[in-house]
């Protein structure tokens, strides 16, 4: 028992350890990184700048800010490492690029200016995807037959997507899809993809919205792809007769509703996601069907036309 526990206790504190350092970001593989030839940054609204991060303090930045708001703020329980870097760390960070939008007007508690990361997105662009492990999207939906139909477009998976409480207003949430615009203009982006999410893990309990995102936001066959089978949760709970589309619309996520409005449709069945406490369903989003006006208030009107 005495050996057992020696052996524990040494075995932890290594572990202990190597957290620790990778928290000082030693382990860190990607110092700066390659915007392929995309500018740093992307634009501002008033103190705000949305930019693209380029050195591994920014994704340690974007870490901490996606800590902040899947853990303590919704009081999930985090893993051992994020409760000790007090960061969301996960393994496709390093061969993503992350928009992050920075408040340049922030102050810190002695009143001297310090720049902070209010929002972040996560993107993976497919090639990248099947250089390295794919889209984190494939741990929830089998998106490998979607691809396959739709093998001469780019797939851009979005993800991670997250907002300080005080700043979940219009700006913020424009600098964002502004910076994915660009994003997508740059790469020539075919299709986004990526899981959204609502707040729970009972079904039941969200029975009105998943029924209502089955009945009126299904993707049609050529676009449509399923959560994988042992993952596999009904969305259609509801009867027609009880589905009140305004009750309905009312309680989705507003991420969801924003991608609804452009255009995006969602996928077959959802997946109940314990780790972060939400239930995910599939959002399709072919850069050709979104609506032009969105395209055109995000994305230039030179960008409308093309599309």
């Amino acid at each position: 028992m005495a050996v057992w526990a020696n052996a524990s206790l040494r075995t932890l504190g290594a572990g202990m350890l190597g957290l620790a350092q990778f928290a000082r970001g030693k382990k860190v593989r990607r110092i700066v990184r390659d915007l392929a030839g995309m500018p740093e940054s992307l634009g501002f609204l008033g103190a705000l700048e949305i930019r693209l991060a380029t050195t591994s303090k920014d994704i340690r930045r974007a870490q901490k800010l996606r800590y902040r708001v899947f853990f303590k703020e919704r009081q999930h329980a985090a893993d051992s490492q994020a409760k000790l870097t007090k960061r969301d760390i996960c393994r496709f960070d390093d061969v993503c690029d992350h928009l992050l939008v920075i408040d340049h007007a922030h102050r810190n508690r002695f009143g001297l200016s310090k720049p902070k990361v209010v929002g972040t997105y996560r993107l993976l662009r497919q090639d990248v995807a099947e250089s390295r492990f794919g889209f984190y999207t494939a741990q929830e939906f089998d998106i490998g037959p979607l691809l396959e139909r739709h093998s001469g477009k780019r797939f851009l998976e979005l993800g991670r997507s997250c907002v300080l409480p005080e700043y979940r207003g219009k700006r913020t949430l424009e600098l964002l899809w502004r910076g994915v615009w660009a994003y997508v203009k740059h790469h020539r982006m075919d299709v986004l993809i990526g899981c959204a999410s609502l707040e729970g893990v009972n079904p039941l309990k969200l029975a009105l919205p998943l029924s209502f995102l089955h009945r009126h936001a299904m993707a049609d066959e050529t676009w449509r792809a399923s959560a994988l089978a042992q993952h596999f949760t009904p969305m259609n709970i509801m009867e027609p007769s009880g589905l009140d589309a305004r009750r309905a619309i009312a309680s989705l996520p507003p991420l969801i509703k924003g991608y609804l409005r452009c255009g995006a449709r969602i996928g077959d069945g959802a997946v109940v996601d314990h780790h972060f406490g939400t239930t995910d369903v599939l959002m399709v989003m072919p850069v050709a069907e979104i609506d032009p006006r969105y395209i055109e208030h995000f994305g230039g009107a030179d960008q409308a036309r093309a599309a």
